[in-house]
């Protein structure tokens, strides 16, 4: 295996493609190499200063692949990131938030990875670098199910597109235990209100699915609802969008209970604070 590190990405897409491996954080990818032969080529991103940081402008916010989690939670950003930091304080330990990265757990596509929610709770999108131009996908079209996306062999996931609209997030995480646990359901959700009612909502169920759903449906029968009746209408749902299993750490009809308490909890969360 030869290690390449790029200082710029168009050296990085150079070098991708014939089978080559990308390493940003490495926290998923260097345990994944104890299960068959190495990657021909590994190419480090991590020198790769326009996917790092986080930027703001007229059309919303970008966060460069590159940027790890532990930069996410010490960044000056808005009340609608809360939950997106309130997940990064999740991913595993101290030490992964210092080298795991945005992209780095989008393109492993865990069903159970912290940062998914949260994003799709903002209405993120992917942008994917090619030697022949950019394209952007929602992150719904992005991760296609577990261990699966649309990243072409030449691609890389240089950055994450987020909209600059007003709102709070927040984000809860059932498990096991409170510290390096895999999740037996987590929630984030985005809400702006007026008057204490809920003018708009978004919410995304993690763990309880091949890949973490957006609740649309949901989403609209909020609308109007204030704190306390949240609860009301959030266990009046059905939750069908969700495809729950038994296995290691809970039953699917665990799961399913447990979702509906997150739900309301983290959108009650959210409203707090406006």
């Amino acid at each position: 295996m030869t290690l390449h590190r790029p200082e710029s990405l168009e050296d990085a897409l150079a070098l991708s493609g014939g089978g080559a491996a990308l390493l940003a954080g490495g926290t998923d990818l260097y345990p994944g190499l104890r299960d068959g032969a190495p990657p021909p080529k590994l190419i480090d991103l991590t020198r790769i200063a326009s996917m790092k940081g986080i930027t703001r402008s007229d059309s919303g916010w970008r966060i460069g692949g590159a940027t790890t989690w532990t930069a996410i939670v010490k960044a000056d950003l808005p009340p609608l990131f809360d939950g997106l930091k309130a997940a990064a304080r999740e991913v595993g330990s101290v030490q992964i938030q210092n080298a795991g990265t945005l992209a780095g757990n989008l393109c492993n596509a865990s069903p159970a990875a912290d940062g998914v929610p949260a994003l799709l709770a903002l209405d993120a999108s992917v942008e994917l670098a090619s030697a022949g131009g950019t394209r952007v996908l929602p992150l719904e079209g992005f991760i296609l199910g577990p261990r699966r996306t649309a990243l072409e062999p030449s691609e890389i996931l240089s950055a994450i597109h987020i909209p600059d609209v007003p709102g709070q997030g927040a984000f809860l995480k059932l498990g096991a235990r409170k510290y390096l646990v895999i999740s037996i359901a987590m929630v984030a959700a985005t809400v702006t209100t007026s008057a204490g009612r809920i003018e708009t909502a978004r919410i995304a169920v993690g763990a309880c699915s091949p890949v973490a759903r957006r609740l649309s449906a949901l989403e609209t029968q909020l609308v109007g609802a204030t704190q306390d009746e949240v609860f009301a209408r959030t266990g009046a749902y059905a939750f069908d969008e969700l495809s729950p299993i038994d296995d290691v750490r809970a039953s699917a009809g665990y799961r399913l209970d447990a979702v509906t308490a997150l739900v309301a909890r983290t959108v009650a969360n959210a409203m707090e604070t406006l």
